[in-house]
């Protein structure tokens, strides 16, 4: 068994996605989003568990539409989710089964991440002792601009910036030190990392697909469906010549 729990993220309510009952659950090629952030997990031999965070009535509605029906071996337990992001995954951390050394937070909406981009970040963080985190991400491709109002006041140097994506990565110990600490001081970060980052302890990038979209909006389901649609038409021209690429 692996050293490491995943913690899916899907409590959100989908109020920017114009779904009353979330997206997470929404088809998207064929199987619910989460599903495939699932999947991805699943197959990674460093997952010995897997953690969904989501609204207790919605449990079983999960259970049955996003993970029953398909092979998933990996043990799957549930977490309530919260008022807030930050609510949610400092419960899911504490829901983490003993045992486990290392917790990896992931989107339910980013259905595109891959077993090996899992693989690469954790295994980056279990080869640097020093880090208490990683995070996925992508380097700053766009000219970035600071701005009041609609006056640029600053365009700072785009070499320095990074878009940062899940899975976050971080000792099981640092990440609940962390979610503890910012309770106490009714700290609210933008995401996990900067929990961990106010600590002064060191959590590093590591670039990750820019495939690895997530579903904010209904738009978002269009270039999504089709990279899954995609990897499943190479899989399967691949079976055909007797190669087998991970669809992970």
């Amino acid at each position: 068994m692996g050293d490491v729990c995943a913690v899916i993220a899907a409590g959100g309510t989908g109020s920017r996605f114009g779904n009353p009952g979330g997206k997470q659950l929404v088809s998207v090629a064929g199987k619910p989003m989460m599903t495939w952030s699932i999947m991805a997990f699943d197959r990674s031999a460093y997952v010995g568990h897997i953690v969904v965070v989501c609204p207790p009535r919605r449990r079983a509605e999960m259970r049955t539409l996003a993970i029953d029906p398909f092979e998933i071996h990996t043990p799957i337990s549930f977490a309530d989710s919260g008022e807030t992001r930050q609510d949610s995954t400092r419960a899911a951390v504490e829901a983490v089964p003993e045992g486990f050394r290392y917790v990896a937070i992931h989107d339910g909406a980013r259905p595109l991440i891959t077993t090996e981009a899992i693989n690469r970040a954790i295994s980056v963080l279990l080869d640097t002792s020093a880090a208490a985190g990683v995070v996925c991400g992508q380097p700053a491709i766009d000219t970035l601009k600071i701005v009041e109002g609609s006056r640029i006041c600053e365009t700072p140097p785009r070499s320095m910036y990074w878009a940062a994506q899940t899975p976050q990565i971080f000792g099981i110990d640092a990440i609940r030190q962390a979610h503890a600490q910012a309770l106490a001081d009714g700290f609210v970060g933008t995401d996990d990392s900067s929990l961990v980052e106010r600590m002064g302890a060191s959590v590093l990038c590591v670039q990750s697909p820019r495939d690895n979209l997530k579903v904010t909006v209904p738009e978002d389901l269009r270039p999504v469906t089709a990279i899954l649609l995609g990897r499943m038409s190479d899989a399967e021209c691949a079976q055909d010549t007797g190669m087998f690429p991970s669809l992970g």
